[in-house]
């Protein structure tokens, strides 16, 4: 047979999409890149609030030993957020990915602290840039371009929600109105629910959709979406009377016992659920985080400030960074209240540990009381 009647057969043969158009294969991935596990979202995934190893009132110098960035003489919270803290992304040394081992011979955090779902979209597809940085999807291209990308790990959603306005609505009630939030912050939550997931949604696609087209079949590497912890108690287990000015000077948990209880109960458990939703209709998988700070939550009663004479500690020191408050006014930065902290994020690595070491599908990773990040597991 002629070359080109040869040429004309094999096209003729190619496979026809639904419109009758040839379909051309995605080229197949071809670096030797060192393989990578890869972290975007926001910033309960990027890192915040991991220069501090539990919480005190302890206002100067090394603040009881929690400040991670105290130099001796001064604060440098470069040394944990590298250039990051300079833009406010606030990528932490020991943020999730970075924490976690056994994935990868290296770790790649793109997450950025405030990020939307809009942030992740290619810039193509209506991503917006952040921070002086390009949307994640795109970055996550030239990530997945020189490097074998096996596992990418997306915390998305809370700032669509608007999960800092809830936080600041609900301690300027106790501190300032006193009166409640959670009826008002309940019906917040439940407009914005579409439109987030929504874009919790197109985020996975996006995703999806940069690795295609870097030549990875569908099967070559994980996409886990995981859920967001609640950093504070339930009233039960609050060791501050919502009464005085304990929670507010002292703990850093300025909230009633009623707007807690919601908080633990019904919002975060709400926005798991919405996001496993998501997640399930993707069909990627999904780290259920809501039980994850149970007992190591800001003022719970399992756990107790830093002090002098009294170190911080993995096993009895909070997992999350306090609300920056009367006494604590003058420590760090407002933005790292209510995220996992350096504790908090170890742990976090171990349990993206074990849901790498894990089958596909739902996991969901909690604490073990009096333990370290050790005592993590699934279930």
């Amino acid at each position: 047979m002629p070359r080109t009647k040869r040429f004309t057969a094999a096209l003729l043969a190619l496979p026809l999409s639904a419109t009758g158009l040839l379909v051309l294969a995605a080229p197949a991935h071809a670096t030797s890149g060192p393989t990578a596990s890869v972290s975007l979202g926001d910033s309960y995934i990027s890192g915040e609030a991991g220069r501090w190893q539990g919480n005190s009132d302890t206002a100067s110098g090394s603040r009881a030993g929690t400040d991670r960035s105290w130099t001796g003489s001064g604060y440098n919270p470069g040394a944990v957020y590298g250039s990051t803290y300079a833009s406010g992304c606030d990528r932490s040394d020991s943020a999730e990915v970075r924490s976690a081992t056994g994935i990868a011979a290296t770790s790649i955090n793109l997450a950025c602290s405030g990020a939307t779902t809009a942030n992740i979209f290619r810039a193509a597809n209506g991503g917006q840039a952040y921070k002086g940085e390009a949307p994640q999807a795109d970055q996550l291209a030239a990530v997945a371009a020189t490097n074998t990308v096996k596992l990418i790990t997306l915390s998305i959603g809370g700032n669509d929600l608007g999960f800092s306005d809830v936080i600041t609505t609900c301690a300027k009630d106790y501190l300032i109105w006193y009166s409640y939030c959670h009826d008002d912050q309940q019906a917040a939550i439940d407009s914005r629910m579409p439109a987030a997931m929504a874009g919790v949604g197109k985020s996975i696609d996006e995703i999806r959709a940069v690795m295609a087209a870097d030549g990875y079949s569908a099967g070559s590497y994980r996409l886990v979406l995981q859920s967001y912890p609640s950093p504070i108690p339930r009233s039960s287990e609050n060791r501050y009377s919502e009464s005085g000015w304990d929670r507010a000077d002292s703990g850093g948990c300025p909230f009633w016992d009623a707007d807690s209880d919601w908080a633990r109960d019904s919002m975060v458990p709400q926005i798991s659920d919405a996001l496993r939703q998501v997640a399930a209709a993707k069909g990627v998988d999904f780290l259920d985080l809501r039980d994850f700070l149970q007992g190591r939550e800001v003022c719970s009663t399992s756990t107790r400030l830093a002090a002098p004479g009294t170190a911080p500690s993995a096993t009895t020191s909070e997992w999350a960074r306090f609300v920056d408050t009367g006494l604590s006014a003058s420590q760090g930065t407002v933005q790292e209240s209510m995220h996992p902290d350096y504790y908090g994020q170890l742990a976090l690595g171990r349990c993206l540990s074990l849901m790498w070491a894990a089958s596909a599908g739902n996991h969901a990773c909690r604490n073990t009381p009096g333990r370290d990040a050790s005592g993590v597991y699934l279930n």
